[in-house]
């Protein structure tokens, strides 16, 4: 009896093992869902602040220093040159390398033999080695000396 009885012991506390382990994946899931239904409320709120003519407008004001027709812009210039209270400028390529292409793949170089394999290379011409002519001397006119 007892040996059946530690048998559905065993066999039950792995079906329970399972059911905790999914209800955990389930609780864990649930609350990504709310968090980006959260993210979505933000971005829906977004959304509708650029919508609006006024929001925009400040923006174009405050991240581009746009200014209404009429009115007369000021920037105020710090020590170092730059405009003080200026959004940041966007950031180029800071590697000069990123603009070069890629180096060569390791997959690139085997399909380049492959290729160079299906050529034969082609027989070097020996060239004739060009000779020099000689000088040609001649006896300088009777009456120059």
């Amino acid at each position: 009896m007892l040996l059946v009885l530690g048998a559905l012991i065993v066999s039950y506390a792995q079906s329970l093992r399972v059911w905790f382990d999914q209800h955990q994946q389930i609780s864990t899931l649930q609350q990504e869902i709310r968090d980006r239904e959260k993210r979505v409320d933000q971005l829906d709120d977004e959304i509708s602040r650029w919508n609006d003519d006024a929001y925009v407008k400040a923006q174009a004001r405050q991240r581009l220093g746009w200014v209404m027709p009429g009115e007369i812009g000021y920037r105020v210039i710090g020590a170092d040159g730059k405009p003080v209270g200026a959004p940041p400028e966007p950031a180029g390529p800071v590697d000069p390398k990123a603009d070069e292409p890629p180096a060569p793949t390791w997959y690139t170089k085997l399909w380049g033999s492959v290729e160079g394999a299906g050529k034969p290379p082609q027989p070097v011409k020996p060239t004739a080695p060009k000779t020099t002519p000689k000088p040609v001397l001649t006896a300088p006119p009777k009456g120059s000396r």
